[in-house]
């Protein structure tokens, strides 16, 4: 067996591990290991802002999970792509950049996370932007950083949506990651001059040269190594051999919501009574891992457009792919530059809440389904999502072999407020769409139809026809109960030598996409890790 020794590992280069490891190592007396489970992010496609509904199935580069039949969900089981390649999700994601609300953070704080409430975690949101936009506010945001932030080109269709939202009493918003989240606009995309910026081009990129960085993509890690309750190491897999890499200092968990849970309860860190009849010894009982699980459900209402002006009509035919991609290839614009969404709404479906509770995604195009061939007519897309979920879900592995995929169970729409907000939501598009500023675009609705009307035939729309939306997160969860696993610096309760830094710490998934949030956490923890080495361990909560 071949053992290799660092100061610091990060397992996972996703949006949060290629942040820790670029702060981590750039102390070049620091010798850093990053292990990734896939390869590095060599497929073009990657780089291509609209290629990710080709890379997001793509079983080279994501994991390809599915969820176990979710009963609130018409017992299916939904696909659940996770990037599995340098730059994680972060290079096969919809590009969306929104950091959540202020109300998230102060919530976290609120519950005794110290340091995380929104103007404690303001710093490291501007630490990461190099953010072209004109005209935004140096309070909230910064030029010069690794992540580059730029926006869609505006279009008519697009426009139409906006000032249709701002006649249903939305208001425009410019800038939904400034002082206040709730209105219509153009989305903030993560691209820069026309390619996708991922953490890995981002963040890796510029540190990869560093003779004290090592990346190791094709690694499986199967365990953590512990000695009593301290973490002194992980073992992986690669290309069919063993190998143990050892650390003088911390490792640092970032594989995301699905894999850090799975990877401590394979290392005998988790609730006895699951890990018992696995036949896994426990090392440390914890019964939170993998517990309180939290997605954002979104369902789609797909509508005919009475002009010819969406990306149905631009790429529909040979010709139009051709114009496309020489116009990408040449320029970085046109419709290989888009993102999931080119128009972003944050509303309340109810007056007596104090901020959002949905987010729509507008998107200039329709199609069968992800991934799938874009619909023969012109047509255009609003998908929506409930932004706090009540319902809560769980991670589990069912084996103690590390390749393994664990069941996932999300249990959407367990919560009525779940279930009341997304027939609001489906609602509240129809509401839009038929303002008179879409009245030139505003053709057939398609999907859900104007057939399916009542509270129940919309409900059971939703159900039937929605899926995730790509934000799994909250199942290391940061806090002082007896669930959380981690402490408000990322250490894991009662082990020593091992932090989480992903969505999974999340006490409460964000208010919005969770990339930007991921990658804000990532640089917290460096921070952390930095600024304090001796700070004392916490007890088990009790």
């Amino acid at each position: 067996m071949t053992v290799e020794s660092y100061d610091f590992i990060v397992v996972g280069a996703g949006s949060a591990g290629c942040v820790v490891a670029n702060r981590l190592s750039a102390d070049s007396a620091t010798r850093v290991l990053l292990i990734e489970a896939g390869p590095r992010d060599r497929n073009p496609w990657i780089h291509v802002p609209a290629g990710y509904y080709r890379t997001m199935f793509d079983p080279r580069i994501s994991w390809g999970y599915e969820t176990a039949p979710v009963p609130g969900a018409a017992n299916r089981r939904i696909p659940w792509p996770r990037g599995k390649v340098l730059g994680g999700c972060s290079s096969i994601n919809g590009l969306v950049y929104a950091r959540g609300q202020r109300e998230d953070f102060d919530h976290w704080r609120q519950l005794g996370n110290v340091g995380w409430s929104f103007d404690d975690l303001l710093p490291f949101f501007r630490m990461a932007e190099d953010n072209a936009l004109p005209g935004m506010s140096e309070t909230y945001h910064a030029k010069g950083g690794p992540l580059g932030i730029s926006q869609a080109e505006p279009n008519p269709l697009c426009d139409a949506f906006i000032e249709a939202a701002e006649q249903a009493g939305i208001p425009r918003n410019r800038d939904y990651n400034g002082a206040q989240q709730e209105g219509a606009g153009y989305f903030q995309t993560t691209a820069r001059n026309g390619l996708r910026c991922s953490a890995a081009t981002a963040y890796l990129r510029p540190a990869r040269h560093r003779s004290n960085l090592r990346i190791q993509t094709g690694a499986l890690v199967r365990r953590l190594l512990t000695e009593g309750r301290r973490v002194v190491g992980v073992e992986a897999e690669i290309d069919g051999r063993t190998v143990e890499y050892r650390c003088a200092r911390e490792v640092v968990l970032s594989a995301g919501a699905i894999n850090s849970p799975q990877l401590l309860q394979l290392s005998g860190i988790g609730d006895p009574a699951h890990l018992g009849p696995l036949g896994i010894e426990t090392r440390h009982a914890l019964p939170g891992v993998g517990q309180n699980l939290q997605d954002h459900y979104t369902a789609r209402c797909v509508f005919a457009c009475k002009q010819p002006v969406t990306l149905n009509d631009e790429v529909g035919t040979v010709i139009g792919r051709v114009r496309t991609g020489l116009q990408w290839l040449l320029t970085r614009r046109g419709p290989l530059s888009l993102s999931a969404g080119q128009v972003g709404v944050f509303a309340r479906t109810r007056p007596e809440i104090a901020s959002p509770d949905i987010q729509f995604h507008f998107l200039r195009y329709s199609a069968e389904g992800r991934g799938k061939s874009l619909h023969r007519f012109s047509g255009f897309t609003v998908s929506v999502c409930q932004l706090r979920p009540e319902s809560r879900g769980t991670i589990a592995i069912d084996s103690p072999d590390p390749a393994a995929k664990p069941v996932i169970q999300p249990n959407y729409l367990d919560a009525m407020i779940d279930r009341e907000t997304m027939v609001a939501g489906i609602r509240l598009i129809r509401d839009v769409v038929g303002q008179p500023a879409m009245a030139p675009f505003l053709g057939q609705e398609i999907t859900p139809g104007t057939d399916v009307e009542s509270d129940e035939g919309v409900l059971d729309y939703v159900r039937q026809s929605g899926s995730t939306i790509f934000h799994p997160s909250s199942t290391c969860k940061m806090g002082h109960d007896a669930m959380a696993v981690v402490d408000d610096r990322l250490r894991v309760r009662g082990m020593e030598g091992l932090r989480v830094a992903d969505a999974s710490i999340m006490p409460t998934v964000v208010s919005g996409n969770t990339n930007a949030a991921c990658i804000m956490i990532g640089e917290k923890c460096a921070d952390l890790i930095l600024s304090s080495q001796s700070a004392p361990q916490p007890e088990l909560a009790q």
